[in-house]
């Protein structure tokens, strides 16, 4: 995963060497795969999921274009156009980004613009999420997911200022400006980046670049110039629905992520002056990850298996619709080997706990 374009000092997990437990996790995985004869991809549930998600969210955009509904109607139907742009990210994006949806990369790739569709940039995103986050998971200085803004503190590394003392509180508001963060500042930020992550000088293909441009062209023209155009409303008007659909897509999407590695469990581990760390890479991950409403099946269904990032992280091309019944087997496997396995009962719980560190983050003894 490490290419020329990285620092000359790498980060080094320890070896594997004969570790039984992640032999035996991807032994019994694998078994249960071949047992039940199901591809590790999508199925008929996440096909039929991935309909209702899209149709949602373009559908919502489709009835607001319209011009039929009162402006109270277009506003609860931006509001459930944000639901649905969350969805889009959680049950299609993310796995067609990981090559997960399909075993056809024509499909994922297809599948993946929908990310791109909804305004940031799947390029980037298979940088810093795909290879960086996944790689180097809550370590400070590293994982980009830890650095999504510097209103937020999220790890013991990183700078604190007075105003983190209240981030408790405002950290929630500052998540829902997360989408239109992307569509606006956080991809052209990244592409200009010499470094991002362990990347040093980083150089984007020329195509990427006219990707970005192009994408972002059509989805300011379909979420804000078509709509000025054909809706009888307000320049106002119109930018309470686009905040307001930006803002529940943000919000959702912010706090999901955040739950599954900044709350009470995870660690945050880094490495030593020669950069060594000091677990090997799957200890890492068991260590800096956590699960939350596992049992949960509404918010299963909805989130695709985000709630279940210690599965995605060890599996992440198996499609997010087979963790549920994965998760047990890993569970079980850790349990067996003395392996850590955080895991939040529930929504309300884990929230709590980020609550907890974000308040314990912000303090001044923090520092």
């Amino acid at each position: 995963m490490i290419d020329s374009g990285m620092s000359d000092r790498k980060i080094r997990f320890q070896p594997r060497g004969k570790m039984t437990f992640i032999s035996e996790v991807r032994a019994e995985v694998d078994q249960y795969f071949k047992e039940t004869g199901k591809s590790r991809h999508a199925n008929f549930s996440m096909v039929l999921k991935t309909v209702l998600i899209l149709t949602l969210t373009f559908g919502s955009y489709g009835l607001i274009i319209s011009g039929q509904f009162s402006l109270l109607q277009m506003l609860g139907l931006a509001v459930l156009m944000g639901v649905g742009a969350a969805g889009t990210g959680f049950c299609v994006a993310h796995d067609a980004l990981h090559g997960a949806y399909s075993p056809n990369s024509t499909v994922n790739k297809i599948l993946g613009f929908s990310f791109d569709a909804l305004g940031a940039n799947g390029y980037m995103w298979k940088i810093t999420h795909n290879i960086i986050h996944h790689t180097y998971t809550n370590i400070p200085g590293i994982d980009e997911d830890l650095t999504v803004s510097p209103l937020v503190r999220l790890s013991p590394e990183a700078p604190r200022y007075p105003f983190h003392r209240f981030q408790q509180f405002f950290a929630f508001p500052a998540y829902s400006l997360a989408t239109i963060n992307w569509l606006f500042a956080k991809d052209f930020q990244q592409f200009m980046r010499k470094d991002i992550g362990p990347y040093k000088n980083k150089k984007h293909p020329p195509f990427e670049i006219f990707t970005l441009i192009w994408t972002k062209i059509v989805v300011v023209t379909y979420m804000i110039v078509i709509p000025l155009m054909v809706l009888d409303i307000t320049w106002w008007q119109f930018g309470i629905g686009f905040l307001a659909m930006h803002m529940t897509a943000g919000l959702i999407l912010g706090v999901v992520f955040q739950l599954a590695h900044v709350v009470e469990g995870p660690e945050f581990l880094g490495p030593d002056e020669l950069g060594n760390m000091e677990n090997t890479w799957i200890i890492h991950e068991m260590l800096t990850t956590a699960n939350f409403a596992r049992n949960n099946k509404v918010l299963c269904w909805y989130v695709a298996g985000l709630n279940f990032q210690i599965e995605h992280h060890l599996f992440p091309q198996v499609c997010s619709i087979h963790y549920p019944v994965i998760s047990d087997i890993v569970k079980d496997v850790a349990a067996r080997h003395g392996v850590p396995y955080n895991d939040h009962p529930t929504f309300l719980k884990s929230l709590g706990s980020h609550y907890r560190m974000l308040k314990k983050l912000g303090s001044p003894q923090a520092a």
